[in-house]
Order: C-alpha cells, then sequence, then structure tokens
C-alpha cells in the first residue's frame, strides 16, 4: 500500500498540525491518530507522521517510526509541534501509554548509563529509575542534531518486555531519506526542509 505525499497535503500538514493541532496531548481529537510508520522497502514510505516529527525538529538528523507492534501493544496518537514530537502506545497489560517515544534537539541523559547501540549514528544511554512493584526508565538515542527517548512505565510488565518493544518496534529513518520521498512523492515540488535543513546523518 503506498503512503504518497502530496504536495497540498503536505503544505496543509505542516502549516495546520505543527501550528495547533498538538495543542493538547492529552486530547486525541486534537492530534493524529494515524501511526507514523517506517518505511517498507519496495512497497512504501514513511507515514505522513514521521514527515511531521521531522518538520517538528528540524535539527534532527534522525526521526523515529513505527515498525510492526508485539501482540498486546497497541498505537494511541502523536502529538507534533515546534521543537517536539512524541507518541504513545498503549498495553493491553500496564493501561494507555505504557510508553512514550519522544524526539526533541536535545534531552537531559544525567544518570543515564551508555551501551551499545542498535543503531548507527546513535549513542544508547539507559536509565532505570525503578524495578519494583513497577518498571520505570528511559532509554535515550543521541545522535547529531536530536534525541530520541523511549520512556517506560509498566506496571505489570517486564524489563524485558519493555526493552523488547523499544528494539523491535520503535525504529529510525534518516533525513536525507525522508527528504527524498518527500521530493519524489510531491514530483519535486515540495522539499523536507525548504529553508536548507541540516540534519544529515
Amino acid at each position: 500500500m503506498n503512503r504518497p505525499v502530496a504536495a497540498a497535503a503536505l503544505a496543509l500538514l505542516a502549516a495546520g498540525c505543527l501550528a495547533g493541532c498538538g495543542s493538547d496531548s492529552a486530547n486525541p481529537t486534537a492530534a493524529i491518530t494515524e501511526p507514523p510508520l517506517c518505511p517498507v522497502e519496495d512497497r512504501a514510505g514513511a507515514g505522513n507522521g514521521v514527515i511531521l516529527m521531522a518538520q517538528s525538529v528540524p535539527t534532527s538528523s534522525w526521526v523515529p517510526c513505527l515498525d510492526v507492534l508485539p501482540s498486546g501493544w497497541t498505537f494511541q496518537h502523536l502529538d507534533a509541534r515546534d521543537g517536539l514530537s512524541r507518541f504513545w502506545l498503549d498495553s493491553d497489560r500496564d493501561g494507555p501509554r505504557a510508553i512514550e517515544v519522544r524526539l526533541e534537539e536535545s534531552c537531559d541523559t544525567s544518570g543515564a548509563v551508555e551501551i551499545a547501540s542498535d543503531h548507527e549514528y546513535t549513542h544508547r544511554l539507559e536509565r532505570v529509575r525503578r524495578v519494583s512493584p513497577a518498571y520505570a526508565g528511559e532509554r535515550y538515542y543521541v545522535f547529531r542534531g536530536g534525541c530520541l527517548t523511549i520512556v517506560f512505565q509498566l506496571d505489570k510488565g517486564s524489563p524485558g518486555e519493555a526493552l523488547a518493544v523499544a528494539s523491535q518496534a520503535v525504529g529510525v529513518v534518516s533525513r536525507e531519506d525522508l527528504q527524498a520521498q518527500v521530493h519524489a512523492d510531491s514530483g519535486g515540488r515540495v522539499d523536507l526542509d525548504p529553508s536548507g535543513g541540516d540534519g544529515q546523518p
């Protein structure tokens, strides 16, 4: 299934959503309910929500996206605004917003421990705030021009499950690839960074 980004649609998304549709993250009707899907090789580009996140943090060289979610997990909604994008994943065991995925230009990683990264061109750090009776913490991916944070709040789950969701379901796509997609899908009429954004892997 193709997910083309037409010039008019992209312009409306950028002007409307970043200006106000994500102004109330507690109100799903004011947010984007279509999952920000990762590109699928030879079949489809990244979802429109991924494009919005790239536009909301124009310095970011990488942008998060959603791959296949494990059983029991569902996408809730995406909130995109200037300087910050975030989306939430619901769990059938741990309830709504069990995982939050955030994209910002920078983040505070004090107290986090760096470990080997599972995404190229990124530094990965993890901070566990508590393990009992609930598991809570953050995983950070720091890269040029941005920081991806995955926040866990699992009341009935386990660290293993949280880490599996983060590793398998939350992917990244390069800004360079998104720029090529937008340019191609709009027939060369629209650029992801018309003012010359410098976020490159």
